[in-house]
């Protein structure tokens, strides 16, 4: 089976390096699937999920609140601004978050642009990580 070498890193840490068939992300025009062979380009994401199938056909799930893909012959890498997998995510805190995020931006008249976008963002952050922790949860057999 075909295979690429797969590894997304943060500012902080390398997240994940393995040997993949597919990887799946969210970029500004839309989202991709990247699979051995896949040509070569380099593109901006959005805040989401990232679903990264293994050479033994298990799924990985990931949030990332955005950063970059760039896709090499035989290698895939993202540079995200923060990637969580989906297993490490508290739905309810990243739902708690989102609220509180939320509830803030209806006060907007009071912020400037730097501080609604900053707020927009985070928004978009924890909605990802809701969204990874429950495909996740899913997968598994959760509810």
């Amino acid at each position: 089976m075909l295979s690429m070498n797969f590894e997304i890193v943060t500012p902080e840490r390398v997240v994940l390096r393995e040997e993949v068939i597919q990887v799946t992300a969210p970029t500004r025009d839309g989202e991709i699937t990247v699979l051995p062979g896949h040509i070569p380009l380099v593109a901006a994401l959005l805040p989401g999920v990232i679903e990264i199938k293994k050479q033994d056909g298990t799924l990985e799930i990931m949030s990332v609140s955005g950063g970059f893909i760039e896709v090499l012959k035989d290698k895939v890498v993202i540079l995200a601004d923060t990637a969580e997998r989906a297993e490490e995510i508290d739905i309810d805190r990243a739902r708690e978050a989102r609220e509180r995020a939320r509830q803030t931006k209806e006060n907007a008249e009071k912020m400037d642009h730097v501080e609604f976008a900053d707020l927009s963002a985070r928004i978009a952050k924890e909605l990802a990580r809701t969204k990874a922790a429950k495909k996740w949860k899913k997968i598994r057999g959760g509810n």
